[in-house]
């Protein structure tokens, strides 16, 4: 993947702060590495790729809080259109990292708000205010649920109207199990616009029969590292990632 990564153009965290879409419209793509491949030949004349430090495919880490009840997840199970969750994420390469509250309505419009941090926790007063003025949950019944370890390529198109990012080689730790899982063959591909603008690897997508399906990190995580939560609503999903899988 490296060799196609370095035939794009690259796009530095400066120019990137017009494509930020803090409020946006997300669509999600689930495929296999041998189709990204395929995916990237096509789409280096009309992407950049960001480029920070010289590297191009940036290591992340994200860790997944939710309350005793696994409320955010139940929520996002069920279907319910307004949902939530609360996280920190570190940007491994660029040692930044924020927690992150992140709300999606019922026209399933994605706006997050974050603050930068330096420790790998939400506690401390600073991050409290934050979370209570945002939160749906009281704050302080706030647990560590999921955390996750992948790596992301951020492409960019010219017009700089939407940003891509392809997600490969994810890695879960489920904190009330115990368990560790592994989905590293997969490669989730999320399309992030502001609104419905024109988007050349929709087409690119479809030419490549990669159809929209939906893939929440945090939800099929918690659905493959805890046997015991709630998951008849995602069996479908499990299975069509497992399917994917088995067919490389």
């Amino acid at each position: 993947m490296q060799q196609l990564l370095n035939t794009l153009s690259p796009i530095g965290l400066d120019e990137m702060k017009s494509v930020r879409l803090m409020n946006r419209v997300d669509t999600k793509f689930v495929t296999s590495m041998p189709r990204l491949m395929r995916l990237l030949e096509m789409a280096g004349n009309q992407y950049y790729v960001q480029e920070i430090d010289g590297v191009r495919n940036s290591a992340y880490t994200t860790l997944y809080y939710d309350t005793p009840g696994l409320d955010m997840y139940i929520m996002h199970h069920n279907g319910c259109l307004g949902r939530q969750k609360v996280r920190v994420r570190e940007y491994v390469g660029s040692n930044l990292m924020f927690l992150e509250v992140k709300n999606k309505n019922n026209h399933r419009r994605t706006r997050k708000k974050r603050i930068p941090i330096t420790e790998f926790n939400i506690d401390g007063e600073h991050k409290h205010e934050f979370l209570k003025g945002l939160c749906w949950w009281d704050v302080d019944t706030l647990e560590p649920a999921l955390r996750n370890w992948f790596n992301r390529v951020t492409l960019v198109n010219k017009e700089k109207t939407e940003r891509v990012t392809i997600d490969t080689g994810l890695r879960f730790h489920n904190y009330r199990s115990g368990l560790d899982k592994s989905l590293d063959q997969a490669v989730i591909i999320e399309l992030k616009r502001d609104g419905n603008q024109p988007s050349p690897l929709l087409s690119m997508l479809r030419d490549l029969h990669i159809h929209p399906h939906g893939f929440s990190k945090y939800c099929m995580g918690t659905a493959l590292s805890n046997p015991t939560v709630k998951q008849n609503r995602l069996k479908e999903k499990l299975r069509y990632v497992d399917k994917l899988i088995s067919d490389i």
